[in-house]
């Protein structure tokens, strides 16, 4: 949770590339699918509630995004995927940072260096 967080900031963190503020970024066309209609996880990201354990930590972690304090588990990664599928045409040739559970964590940026 807090790798893709940090996906989020290190995209936000330069606008010239992506655009976008964190809420812009999270809600960019084709990047986060639970933002699309169709994806089977966007009727839980619209029922989810203070009730739900993983929610508030998410909740916590996101305020420390927010406030420039959540530490960077990916070395400045700004993609990632779940390794276990196809390996996306973007990672190719691309700068690999870390795996963090199921996800490879590239830098793609402009420049491949997240500029």
């Amino acid at each position: 949770m807090q790798a893709v967080l940090n996906v989020i900031g290190n995209r936000a963190k330069h606008p010239g590339w992506w655009g976008h503020d964190i809420a812009g970024v999270c809600q960019a066309h084709a990047q986060f699918s639970c933002w699309d209609a169709s994806d089977p996880n966007r009727e839980k990201l619209l029922t989810v509630s203070d009730s739900d354990m993983q929610f508030r930590e998410a909740q916590g972690l996101a305020a420390c995004l927010v406030n420039g304090r959540l530490s960077d588990l990916t070395g400045g990664a700004d993609h990632y995927y779940d390794w276990r599928g196809q390996r996306p045409y973007w990672a190719q040739g691309r700068f690999y940072k870390c795996t963090i559970g199921h996800h490879a964590f590239y830098r793609v940026g402009l420049r491949g260096d997240g500029m």
